[in-house]
């Protein structure tokens, strides 16, 4: 078997049907190895129908996720990250909660170089709600480049008229 393919055996959601979880399941997250580990690069994940439930009402929160992310030696597997993103559909978190969770379990699932987290959340009683998270690797360029974003994160918002 090449170093290829038993690279891509270890993953056990691509290819197959898979069952849609409906609360939080961090566990079905899987990763690959980075065929580029020597190059810096950004990896970016879109995710325009994700929701979560209001831990106090219960009631449905929609958003739109953004993950960018700079791998180091490993890299999520995108079907796996769909079904561990719909596994917040039934789980009942704030906003800020949901993107924290996320890009720590991501930390955890692959160590990147660098990675952010923003969701673009719907109004709900008048106001909508634009959580942001990064982080960079500690003692290294990306830790810097994190508090860089950081700090000039969203300076110049965007439009809000019909979201």
């Amino acid at each position: 078997m090449s170093e290829k393919q038993s690279d891509l055996s270890q993953l056990t959601h691509l290819g197959h049907t898979t069952a849609y979880l409906t609360d939080y399941a961090p566990e079905v997250l899987e990763t690959f190895n980075n065929k580029h580990p020597g190059n810096d690069y950004f990896v970016k994940f879109n995710c325009p129908e994700f929701t979560s439930l209001c831990p106090l009402t219960g009631q449905p929160d929609f958003a739109a996720i953004y993950i960018s992310y700079i791998p180091n030696r490993k890299m999520v597997e995108s079907k796996s990250l769909k079904l561990y993103l719909f596994s917040f559909r039934g789980h009942g978190a704030f906003h800020e909660d949901c993107i924290n969770i996320i890009m720590k379990d991501l930390i955890r699932l692959m160590e990147p170089k660098y990675i952010e987290v923003w969701g673009k959340f719907t109004p709900r009683g008048g106001i909508s709600i634009d959580p942001y998270a990064n982080f960079g690797k500690t003692g290294t360029k990306w830790e810097t480049m994190a508090q860089t974003r950081l700090f000039s994160h969203d300076l110049y918002p965007e439009k809000v008229d019909n979201r």
